[in-house]
């Protein structure tokens, strides 16, 4: 992921994500919802030269630094028509195969990654994302509620923050729920959460 932030450091080829924070080794909400993107059409087999492309290309014609945080509802033909056109001329019959053919592959993939986001309606850009939405519905990621920390969306406290206080509390959620003034299911949520992705 190193490679697809910052470039390749034996290569001339540049990163795929146009970070946010450029001098930083930290990355924005929208750099990791390009990510999970990049991810999910790797493990297809799209080629790094097709997804540099195409992100390139949809930058420059969306005029959208992450065209790869859009919503689905919006772009996904458009994004579908840049592969396409991008595997074209890179010669990636895997990609064109996909974004052409009566595939349904990409419809797979485009629904993973929306899976779990929330997009702003105005900008179209993901907003929010859930991590495990079937698990933890109420634990989410957004970059305007505890500097992007997963947090309980509703309660808008870190997850973290609680796990610490009932470790404190010798595991106690009804005395970790009256400090933070929340019910003792959403202390459990978040307490479970933290367990989870810990392991």
């Amino acid at each position: 992921m190193r490679g697809w932030l910052n470039g390749w450091s034996n290569s001339s080829a540049g990163p795929i994500v146009d970070r946010d924070f450029k001098d930083s080794r930290t990355i924005s909400f929208l750099d990791l919802m390009e990510l999970r993107f990049i991810e999910a059409f790797r493990r297809q087999g799209v080629s790094m030269q097709t997804l540099r492309a195409a992100a390139a290309r949809a930058r420059k014609e969306w005029d959208q630094p992450h065209p790869f945080a859009l919503s689905r509802a919006k772009y996904l033909t458009d994004r579908r028509s840049v592969f396409a056109q991008v595997a074209e001329l890179q010669g990636d019959r895997v990609t064109w195969d996909m974004a052409t053919g009566q595939h349904e592959m990409w419809d797979v993939i485009e629904a993973t990654i929306a899976k779990g986001v929330e997009f702003d309606p105005v900008s179209e850009l993901a907003r929010r994302w859930y991590p495990l939405p079937a698990e933890f519905p109420q634990v989410g990621i957004d970059p305007a509620v505890a500097f992007g920390k997963p947090a309980l969306t509703e309660e808008r406290i870190p997850t973290a923050a609680i796990h610490r206080m009932w470790k404190a509390e010798g595991g106690s959620l009804s005395r970790v729920a009256e400090a933070f003034r929340i019910g003792a299911e959403a202390v459990r949520a978040a307490v479970e959460y933290e367990i989870t992705t810990a392991t």
